[in-house]
């Protein structure tokens, strides 16, 4: 399933395309939200990896306007959970990520994102 989490760890690698690649777009997407056990140190610790900006921007793409445009200094107990289910819980099962730079669609169906390449396409 394609959450958010993992939306923010990916970019475009079609060769050429090395500006400009991260973040994937979200276009025309359908979600599914779906509990998951909140882990406050789970979320804590992943903090420092996210791009903030690119998340906020993607919970925008797909609904969610939870999350401050801002990373807070500081994480209280509410903005954890809100982090967790924009993380965790909610689950992008169709749709397309586009890149910014070269436009290149991957095509996500039953909430796998087809990443492959074509063989011309491939740095």
């Amino acid at each position: 399933m394609v959450r958010l989490i993992t939306h923010n760890l990916l970019a475009c690698h079609v060769k050429g395309c090395t500006s400009n690649n991260f973040p994937l777009m979200f276009q025309d997407v359908q979600i599914e939200l779906r509990e998951a056990e909140f882990n406050p140190d789970f979320v804590t610790n992943i903090l420092p990896r996210l791009e903030w900006g690119a998340l906020v921007d993607a919970a925008k793409q797909v609904g969610d306007t939870s999350l401050p445009p801002e990373q807070p200094e500081m994480m209280d107990d509410d903005l954890l959970r809100q982090l967790h289910h924009v993380l965790m819980e909610i689950h992008v099962v169709e749709g397309a990520m586009i890149c910014p730079n070269c436009k290149h669609s991957y095509p996500i169906s039953n909430g796998i994102p087809n990443m492959l390449l074509a063989e011309h396409e491939i740095g």
